[in-house]
């Protein structure tokens, strides 16, 4: 989600060196060939050499070294709190993650049920507040990177039928589609589109290689690339069907139009791809009143555990189609 943001922001500024702080396995995101931004990366090992306050410390004094001139603290957590701190004479801003509104959004009483500050106006205006003049709408899409050389692409590529991405897993149970009946989903486009699973852990990839084998058309990629290789890979869908997920915002990173499926959590949260608001697919509000009960989708209301079946697998194809 930040990566449309800084792009904004290197456009506006060239001279500008940015150096991201984040874990390594996210490093492929802030690539140039991926992102088209010109930037640094700085790897956090928060599990190791830069675990616990003394940990923090000593990243700290790596990052001096840097010579850099101000923070732009977009996670606003106990860690990168205490990296503000230790880094001490610099120009820093964090995050306001509007924790208050999206109280009020989620509770079940009272509910203020409105749009919320989307997350990318959020990083927008963190930097903002260190004096860079930032406008979203102005933003521009890089060009697509190039496929990776896998084998099984070689074929697909030349068919002339649209490539489908389907990424039906999210970290909780309150933000996924039913599986039976994401498979149905996928049963129907599989028959004139090619379809590409995407998942990650074993139980994830044993799920997508039983759905593979009954269906034409359909490749699963989970647990076989490399996180490089996805994005690649997604850069070049024509659709993106994903729930509030890590891979909805990796595909609305390429421009690739995303629908995503929501359930306990709602856009109003401000998480929708960056984009696509128009691609939701919500459940039934009425029949379900008290959505959103949660940003993050952890926590789920007293009779909400079927909202995600109040969609129809027919309004999802269509939507894509």
């Amino acid at each position: 989600m930040l990566v449309p943001v800084l792009r904004v922001l290197q456009t506006k500024n060239p001279a500008l060196k940015i150096t991201i702080l984040s874990r390594k396995f996210l490093k492929p995101i802030f690539d140039k060939e991926i992102s088209g931004l010109n930037v640094n990366f700085v790897e956090a090992d928060t599990k190791g050499e830069h675990k616990g306050v003394l940990g923090i410390y000593k990243l700290a004094k790596q990052l001096k070294k840097l010579q850099i001139d101000a923070v732009a603290d977009t996670h606003n957590v106990m860690r990168s709190k205490m990296l503000r701190f230790f880094l001490f004479g610099l120009k820093k801003a964090s995050i306001n993650k509007g924790r208050a509104d999206k109280k009020a959004l989620t509770r079940t009483k009272n509910k203020i049920f409105k749009q919320l500050k989307t997350t990318h106006e959020r990083y927008a205006d963190v930097f903002r507040k260190l004096g860079f003049e930032i406008d979203l709408s102005k933003h521009q899409f890089i060009i697509k990177p190039k496929l990776p050389k896998l084998p099984f692409l070689e074929n697909l590529a030349e068919d002339g039928k649209k490539w489908i991405g389907i990424a039906p897993f999210a970290q909780y149970t309150g933000k996924m589609y039913p599986i039976d009946l994401m498979e149905e989903v996928i049963a129907i486009l599989s028959t004139t589109k090619q379809v590409f699973l995407f998942g990650g852990g074993k139980k994830e990839v044993m799920a997508l290689s039983k759905i593979k084998k009954k269906y034409p058309n359909v490749q699963n990629v989970a647990g076989k690339l490399s996180l490089k290789e996805e994005l690649q890979l997604i850069a070049h869908l024509d659709t993106m069907l994903a729930m509030d997920s890590g891979n909805a915002h990796f595909a609305a990173m390429f421009g690739v139009k995303t629908v995503t499926i929501w359930g306990v959590t709602h856009p109003f949260a401000g998480f929708a791809p960056f984009g696509q608001q128009e691609n939701c697919i919500l459940p039934n509000i009425a029949k379900y009143p008290n959505l959103p009960c949660s940003i993050y989708g952890n926590k789920i209301c007293d009779g909400y555990e079927g909202v995600m079946r109040s969609i129809l697998v027919e309004d999802v194809v269509k939507k894509i189609k």
